[in-house]
């Protein structure tokens, strides 16, 4: 072979080298989104967790600090996260399996996180968990099945999709995981009369393909103030924290995919859980282990990185977020520049009309807003208050709660605080909250008693900047009377900005 030839087919090939790689599309979006877990990663500085590979990320990207689920609840935050809308607005009170069947109003489909990206030109696939109904109003082009447990495993089941190159489309991966979430039994070697719970971990310390486990031994995890500091609650947090380093091991290996195939610095990264961790006075609640969750953003496209940011975020804004970084976000409607009227949509579908499909709402704009500029303003605010709701978990768990807070005050309003506070079935059988109601009303639970966390007050008012752990309801103090005034007219006028139905019940009851 010639010099020539030799160099026109070296050229060749350099050039359909530089076509592949050029022919991997632009502005990507990964959403993973875990199931049941609080800000404990190494990024937010808690010495117990193991969680290299997300902290990686951070360092990276945009880490904020003041992040917010609007519910403590499964299937009504996932309905929140993929609506841009409040679960009074989207229909989606509780969980959507099994007998408690809530589902979104039909008409959310114009609004609908997959939905809106498929229309502002994404190919869209879902693996994991996804915990929300309708399909058809949350629909994606691809699912991708797996064991939701073993996020490295179902990470590699991603690879065929990142990595297309057939369909010139970005693309949007939905990635939930089961984890941290409680399940898969009880750990039967303790020692102790009320077993941990082993949230998803195999029992006798075994392991999961592909996954290093890490262990955690009892006496060496931190305490949240909100948990009482017993063996039972250490043992339960230490099958907690190795359910999150599980699936840390999972998100590295979507990153290292996405550096495989040349796409890690042309895809959008987030990070988040639908709401804090799986113990009495966390999920189900309102309180701010309830509502703070871990968020953190990585945009290859942002020259400002490796950045916290105090900015108030809600995931009412998690939509409109990504739908503006994919150029389909309508400024002026804060909806998508490419709606799909809902009526029109089921028409063509010949769906029945008569159905409830939006209860009086009308599907035109988000609730949240992109919170895509603070990418580059870390010190740029967002929201000054959110608002945050609690109704339904489990459909035998009616107990609604409003929320309004800033960066000041918090005020919960237990609407139906003559009851009981009711629990969710894995929450009441947790080995950390059966040791001590076996004690007693009085028995300490963190910063309340037994007794005190069961039975609510009306209103509970709360200074965070000298009151973080929310120890001391001032409600029903003669100091803070022109306060709590104050945030009940804000949370009235929240609601009526809402549309929130249970506003009604300022007036009966």
């Amino acid at each position: 072979m010639s010099r020539l030839i030799r160099c026109v087919c070296l050229g060749l090939i350099g050039l359909a080298l530089i076509a592949s790689t050029a022919h991997s599309a632009e502005r990507n979006i990964i959403f993973f989104i875990t199931d049941d877990e609080s800000p404990t990663l190494g990024c937010y500085g808690d010495k117990v967790a193991v969680t290299p590979n997300i902290d990686a990320v951070a360092k990276d990207g945009v880490r904020f600090l003041n992040a917010y689920a609007t519910t403590a609840s499964c299937s009504a935050s996932r309905s929140v996260v993929m609506s841009g809308l409040h679960n009074h607005k989207n229909g989606q009170y509780g969980h959507q399996h099994d007998f408690h069947k809530f589902s979104s109003y039909w008409n959310v489909v114009s609004l609908a996180l997959p939905r809106v990206l498929q229309n502002s030109g994404y190919r869209t696939a879902q693996a994991g968990k996804y915990h929300v109904a309708p399909e058809e109003v949350y629909h994606f082009e691809n699912t991708i099945k797996g064991n939701d447990r073993n996020s490295v495993e179902l990470a590699e089941k991603c690879r065929e999709f990142i990595a297309n190159k057939s369909d010139d489309r970005p693309f949007f991966l939905y990635f939930g995981t089961s984890d941290p979430h409680r399940g898969g039994g009880r750990d039967r070697t303790s020692a102790l009369d009320e077993k941990p719970d082993l949230f998803g971990n195999k029992p006798n310390k075994g392991s999961y393909p592909s996954i290093t486990e890490v262990f955690f031994e009892p006496s060496k995890v931190t305490v949240p103030a909100f948990l009482p500091d017993t063996p039972e609650c250490r043992s339960e947090l230490a099958q907690y924290y190795q359910a999150c380093a599980r699936l840390d091991q999972g998100f590295g290996r979507l990153v290292e995919i996405l550096k495989a195939n040349d796409l890690y610095d042309k895809t959008l990264i987030v990070f988040t859980s639908d709401h804090g961790m799986a113990f009495p006075g966390a999920k189900t609640n309102v309180y701010e282990p309830a509502l703070k969750v871990p968020f953190i953003v990585r945009d290859p496209y942002e020259k400002v990185r490796g950045v916290t940011s105090k900015a108030l975020i809600s995931h009412i804004d998690i939509t409109p977020s990504l739908l503006d970084f994919a150029g389909g976000l309508d400024a002026k409607t804060n909806g998508p520049k490419n709606w799909v009227d809902p009526d029109k949509y089921w028409q063509q579908r010949q769906a029945n009309l008569l159905e409830n499909r939006s209860g009086p709402n009308k599907f035109r704009s988000y609730h949240g807003k992109s919170w895509l500029h603070v990418l580059s303003q870390p010190d740029a605010v967002h929201h000054e208050t959110i608002f945050a709701s609690h109704t339904f978990h489990e459909i035998q768990m009616y107990y609604p709660m409003r929320v309004v807070r800033d960066s000041k005050y918090k005020l919960i309003w237990n609407i139906a605080n003559p009851l009981p506070y009711p629990f969710a079935s894995d929450l009441w059988a947790a080995s950390t909250w059966q040791a001590q109601l076996k004690k007693g009303e009085g028995a300490p639970y963190g910063r309340k008693t037994v007794g005190q966390y069961v039975h609510r007050p009306k209103f509970e008012l709360f200074d965070l900047e000298n009151d973080p752990d929310e120890a001391v309801n001032l409600a029903d103090s003669t100091e803070y009377v022109e306060v709590l005034n104050r945030y009940k007219a804000k949370l009235k006028d929240m609601q009526k900005e809402l549309e929130d139905p249970w506003i009604q019940k300022w007036d009966y009851e």
